[in-house]
């Protein structure tokens, strides 16, 4: 095993996407720099998630896009062909990356388990964590762990910038505080939620809270019209800016909300990263596995029922990553399992 108490040490960590999974992975590497603080740490990432962790102290970025071509690989061969490092930290798993992980010359790599070690990457390692069934971030701090890392106290601390919050400022400034934050779209169709449900939860927070209401969202045309037509829902209360934030624009707009509601996707992993509460619509993966880390107090949590309804199995004996994909898993969750959660928040509504 390495010896992890020479001041020299050098790791090299790969994780590309997704933009989620990418911001799990931080507080496994503020673990390893806090345990090892004269270790150089190399993240060998994508320009999308750079994007969102640039600025990151301490932290050596290698940028690159994910390989498409013959052509791609030779590059990434070349680059690395005269470096080498002391250990390797194989945090993503699939054929793509998997083939890039012999370009790193180290004595050791270390991969997932051979649960989670997907598309073959156990070829390319030569130690792996272990098996828990737990959390996707827990995963990225057992590699941490298996170098002997201290990994009790989680931080991101994600670094944004004064003139990003002033931005974000900027923008809510004509909205109605308490401010709810809604990411409507998944990168999968199937966890995405029910138009007229958002539009029950927004007509209802503005007449019970007086809440603005801001919709998120990306570049897509699909999704820059449901945000438009949520906006619509209650104009003078309501706003989007759908596909106009970079992903620390977003994070500063996150900073600013009193809690996001959003499907499983990144954004939900981005507003725990900045202690922003975060009502998460479960219904195909379970939010033990995916949902805001450590902070599940305010999620809906349909998973169960859509195993037992859709699957036909018992929710506590299916395997760790099981999804329900069905097109009407999200369909279980109700509006009031929304406003629900809201009433934690923002107290319970006033009747005459």
């Amino acid at each position: 095993m390495i010896n992890t108490q020479t001041s020299l040490l050098n790791i090299a960590i790969v994780r590309f996407s997704a933009l989620g999974d990418v911001l799990l992975a931080v507080p496994a590497v503020r673990s390893l720099q806090r345990s090892f603080p004269n270790a150089t740490i190399t993240w060998i990432t994508s320009p999308l998630a750079y994007s969102l962790l640039q600025g990151l102290e301490g932290i050596n970025f290698e940028v690159y896009d994910k390989p498409r071509s013959l052509r791609d690989y030779r590059a990434f061969y070349r680059a690395y062909r005269k470096r080498t490092f002391d250990v390797v930290l194989a945090m993503q798993a699939n054929l793509r990356i998997n083939l890039l992980y012999p370009a790193l010359n180290a004595p050791i790599k270390i991969g997932f388990d051979r649960t989670r070690a997907r598309e073959g990457q156990w070829l390319f390692c030569n130690q792996r964590i272990h098996y828990t069934n737990s959390h996707l971030a827990d995963s990225f701090l057992a590699f941490a762990e298996k170098l002997g890392a201290n990994t009790i106290d989680i931080e991101w601390n994600l670094p944004i910038s004064y003139d990003e919050q002033t931005w974000a400022r900027e923008q809510l400034k004509h909205l109605p505080k308490p401010l709810i934050a809604i990411h409507p779209f998944a990168s999968k169709q199937e966890r995405n939620w029910i138009f007229d449900r958002y539009a029950e939860v927004i007509q209802t927070a503005v007449a019970t809270w007086g809440t603005g209401v801001l919709l998120t969202g990306g570049n897509a045309l699909i999704e820059k019209d449901f945000c438009a037509r949520l906006t619509n829902i209650a104009p003078s209360h309501t706003m989007s800016l759908c596909g106009q934030t970079t992903p620390k624009q977003l994070a500063a707009i996150l900073s600013q909300a009193d809690v996001l509601i959003a499907p499983d996707t990144g954004p939900v992993h981005i507003a725990r990263a900045m202690n922003t509460p975060v009502i998460g619509l479960y219904a195909v993966a379970s939010p033990a596995l995916s949902g805001p880390y450590k902070a599940q107090e305010y999620i809906v949590n349909r998973y169960p029922e859509a195993v037992r309804k859709f699957l036909d199995k018992n929710p506590d004996q299916v395997p760790w990553n099981t999804r329900v994909h069905h097109p009407g898993a999200m369909a279980l969750i109700q509006t009031e399992d929304v406003l629900q959660q809201l009433s934690k928040l923002f107290g319970a509504p006033q009747h005459d």
